[in-house]
């Protein structure tokens, strides 16, 4: 049990000096690391990735609901009004609910791709968030530490400026 935990943080803080290491170069180079947020990559992506979107984006909106909802409707509506010869799927219904199941089977995995890959978006978004903030604490921690030298060196000068003053008013009460 204490090994795995001390693999797990030993991998986080490997990955945590890495990260930093990426930090400390982009503030040495005084190189933005929102560029990439700011600018993304053109991200290139195959057919079935294009369609999945689609599909997602279709299938979570208003008009695919209520088109559906109309096609069950009217699938309904033919199928129990209409002459009993003339019925292509009579009450149950079954071929509908096939067509349904069919309809989420394949529905299902094809939005759950497009999720996948917004996710790894998200990640990487997460990941930048972090190099940003941990880029802001670093420069903050180096103003810190040149206004302390700053503080230093202002004290330094008041305590030698202090004690020429004090050595001009020796000479001026010994003339006097």
């Amino acid at each position: 049990m204490d090994k795995d935990i001390n693999k797990l943080l030993t991998a986080k803080s490997e990955q945590v000096k890495k990260l930093q290491e990426i930090v400390k170069k982009a503030i040495e180079e005084e190189t933005l690391i929102t560029n990439n947020l700011l600018n993304p990559p053109k991200e290139i992506l195959t057919r079935g990735q294009t369609i999945s979107d689609k599909v997602a984006k279709f299938g979570g909106s208003w008009a695919f609901i209520i088109s559906f909802f109309t096609i069950l409707v009217v699938w309904v509506l033919f199928n129990t009004l209409t002459p009993v010869k003339d019925n292509f799927d009579p009450y149950p219904f079954i071929l509908m609910n096939l067509i349904l199941s069919c309809i989420a089977a394949l529905q299902a995995p094809v939005i759950m791709m497009s999720q996948n890959r917004q996710e790894e978006k998200d990640r990487k978004r997460a990941e930048n968030d972090y190099l940003v903030n941990l880029k802001a604490e670093l420069e903050i921690k180096a103003l810190n530490q040149k206004i302390d030298l700053l503080i230093q060196e202002q004290v330094q000068t008041l305590f030698e400026t202090q004690e020429l003053q004090l050595k001009i008013l020796k000479k001026l009460e010994q003339k006097l």
